[in-house]
């Protein structure tokens, strides 16, 4: 299991062989062994590289073109290995819509076959159809299917298997998989879901390296969860305490989270891919004659410009499949839409569904709420860009304004429990603080979370922090008090997740027995022409957004021309500086200035706007002053003075930045707490050899993202 780790990071020579794709065998030294391993996670279900809700190719997925790279992988490298972390048979029209009610001849099965994977790893929406259809599925793998986390109630295994161990080049790896214990939150009345046990991670893993002993040369994990705790405390769903509690491992692999992540700053590689098949990770191990890891580093390998592999598109299934669902789509016109249901966006990606009522939710409530008779729905806008727009309307565009083959649950709650949740569903927005001019989102909260109601009013107060914002919430026109007892209907995902987070009590009392969509295009068929409806039973107060603002109106201009990003998850603030733009985003930095009037900008602002780019630094007081390179800066941001800019007397600082010396042009501004470094534009790209340009005050800097050894998102 290369127990003396003897890893030095690959070379850059190395990483630029990996990247340019020469032969790896041609790279080996005599005794040594090159294993390759090629990772896919959150495919969803796009083999094809089809967009059923355009109609049309996608550019730069699928797993039509992964199976191209790969291909190319294993020509270079025969001692090449493929997994995948999970997520896999949920996700399109093809799969949700067609192939989760007859699964005979599935095409994603047939396409993990044609494509030889080595194993595939449970992901949490593989229970969104229930266990019987998920073993229907998986009986028609040719590969090790692996959950060493969940078992039936025997003990064993659900899918048979929780590791294998898959020999390459005379080096033999254990392929360890382990899912989410989180599926009971969201699938948890299932078809046989509550009869499985799903155990924290760490501990089936453990378990797995004590029943491999020594039969492995190398130990990989593939998880199906991210690095940090989605809902535990103990550790239980998170990967890192696989890294923790598991020093054996050699590898590990991501999942769930859909963000790119590689780290190879650590004891090992770790990475994770986002969703759709867009994206593979790429794992390049050296091994010595004693099988000992002496390199191990990870990339991610963007699928753009690689043509889809025919071959699989031609497998019958597959081609089938295809077919059968452009057909589907396509050969049935639904009904028609009398006008765009959605609003234009103000702020170019700021949807307006997420801010304001609008007739794609008021017409999902509604569908809701006549099938199932309750008294309140929620219904959250799942794609910031759903619309239905005027014209023929088909089955991908009731897919796009609702994306999950839910089913609908009603459950009495109290008006106790009902301003619970709604405060729940509006802590996906920001406080808005005085000078704002957009609403912004939580980023610790994803958008699927975030609800809307209807039948109810109220307010949404958001100068209140989050726990306080619901107001004025009335039912039929009369104040919803505590005690009053009312049917909520929500889909089956989100029952299972108030139940668990302890926000609802009741127990289900109704099922549908169609999805939502089902429900929608039933609706369509009824209310032909369907007319664009909005009740504006809600909005959002306690703001000030200056809409009369002529420097707001330059702001949304420069936004909309795509010359500033969106202000997604913070907004931009009048009252505040402004004078960092990286990579289009806004910063603010407290300056100084000298009496030529030359501006110094605070080098730890600095660094918080840097970071998470190849400009990202760390600096820090060793009885000098020091700078970190290419490390990420973990301190919380600091408060804008109150005067500003300060006056100062420039001096010639000397810092060293990676051991490198340099004098450059600083003031210090002392405060109670210590003092602080301002440095020039000159300065700042002395120290970090980059070429950031100061225009009208504004510094502005264009950096790539933290690459591989960062250890951040890349």
């Amino acid at each position: 299991m290369g127990k003396q780790k003897l890893r030095n990071i690959l070379s850059v020579m190395l990483s630029l062989a990996l990247v340019f794709s020469l032969s790896i065998p041609a790279l080996a030294a005599e005794g040594e062994t090159h294993l390759t391993i090629i990772g896919t996670s959150d495919t969803h279900g796009n083999i094809w590289g089809y967009s059923y809700e355009d109609m049309k190719e996608s550019s730069g997925d699928g797993l039509a073109r992964i199976s191209t790279y790969v291909s190319q992988v294993r020509a270079e490298n025969p001692n090449t290995i493929l997994v995948d972390a999970g997520d896999t048979i949920q996700g399109t029209i093809m799969t949700d819509d067609l192939y989760s009610k007859d699964t005979e001849n599935h095409p994603v099965p047939a396409a993990l076959n044609y494509m030889g994977y080595d194993a595939w790893t449970l992901g949490n929406h593989e229970f969104n159809f229930g266990v019987d259809t998920l073993k229907a599925i998986l009986a028609q793998a040719d590969m090790p299917v692996l959950a060493a986390n969940i078992k039936n109630t025997d003990g064993s295994y659900l899918t048979g298997a929780g590791y294998t161990i898959v020999e390459k080049g005379g080096v033999k790896v254990a392929i360890i998989g382990v899912d989410t214990p989180n599926i009971p939150r969201w699938d948890g009345t299932k078809q046989g879901v509550a009869e499985l046990t799903f155990e924290p991670m760490a501990d089936a893993v453990a378990e797995c390296i004590q029943a491999i002993g020594d039969s492995a040369d190398v130990i990989m994990v593939c998880a199906h969860a991210g690095l940090a705790a989605e809902y535990s405390t103990d550790g239980s769903d998170a990967a890192q305490t696989i890294l923790d509690k598991c020093p054996e491992v050699d590898v590990l692999q991501l999942g769930h989270t859909h963000t790119t992540y590689v780290s190879n700053d650590g004891p090992i590689p770790v990475g994770e891919t986002n969703n759709n098949a867009a994206v593979v990770l790429r794992y390049d191990l050296t091994l010595n004659a004693d099988k000992e890891i002496t390199s191990a580093a990870v990339q991610l390998i963007p699928m753009t410009g690689i043509e889809p592999d025919q071959g699989l598109r031609e497998v019958p299934a597959i081609q089938t499949a295809q077919e059968k669902t452009v057909s589907f789509i396509q050969d049935n016109v639904l009904g028609h839409a009398a006008a765009d249901f959605q609003p234009a966006n103000e702020i170019s990606g700021i949807p307006a569904g997420r801010i304001m009522d609008t007739a794609v939710i008021d017409l999902i409530g509604t569908v809701q709420l006549e099938n199932s008779g309750a008294d309140v729905t929620a219904v959250a806008l799942f794609k910031d860009t759903s619309d239905l727009k005027q014209g023929d309307l088909n089955y991908g565009n009731m897919f796009d304004i609702y994306k999950y083959p839910n089913v609908l649950y009603t459950v009495k709650v109290t008006g106790a429990e009902m301003k619970a949740y709604m405060e729940w569903a509006a802590e996906c927005w920001n406080q808005w603080q005085p000078g704002d001019i957009n609403i912004s989102f939580n980023p610790d909260k994803a958008g699927y979370l975030h609800d809307h109601f209807c039948g109810l009013n109220y307010e949404v107060n958001l100068s209140k922090p989050a726990g306080e914002r619901i107001e004025n919430v009335t039912f039929q026109g009369q104040p919803l008090s505590d005690e009053m007892t009312l049917t909520l209907c929500v889909n089956d995902y989100r029952y299972t997740g108030l139940k668990n987070e302890g926000i609802i009590s009741g127990e289900k009392e109704w099922e549908s027995s169609a999805s939502v969509r089902d429900m929608l295009v039933a609706y369509l068929a009824e209310h032909d022409p369907l007319e664009p409806k909005v009740d504006n039973n809600w909005k959002i107060t306690g703001v000030d957004l200056q809409t009369d603002s002529p420097e707001r109106a330059a702001y949304i201009e420069k936004v909309n021309s795509g010359a500033l990003a969106t202000p997604y998850n913070k907004s931009i603030n009048l009252n505040q500086p402004n004078n960092v733009i990286v990579n289009g985003v806004l910063y603010s930095a407290a300056t100084a200035v000298d009496a030529a009037g030359n501006t110094y900008y605070r080098l730890r602002d600095l660094a918080t706007a840097f970071n998470g780019t190849t400009a990202q630094f760390n600096p820090y007081w060793l009885k000098s002053a020091y700078i970190a390179l290419n490390t990420p800066y973990t301190e919380r941001a600091l408060e804008m003075p109150e005067q500003m800019p300060v006056q100062g007397t420039p001096f010639s600082l000397a810092i060293s930045a990676d051991g490198n010396s340099h004098l450059i042009d600083a003031i210090l501004v002392q405060n109670v707490l210590g003092g602080n470094y301002y440095v020039t534009v000159e300065g700042i790209n002395t120290l970090l050899g980059i070429n950031a340009v100061e225009t009208d005050g504004v510094l502005t800097l264009t950096a790539d993202s933290a690459g591989p050894g960062s250890g951040n998102a890349g």
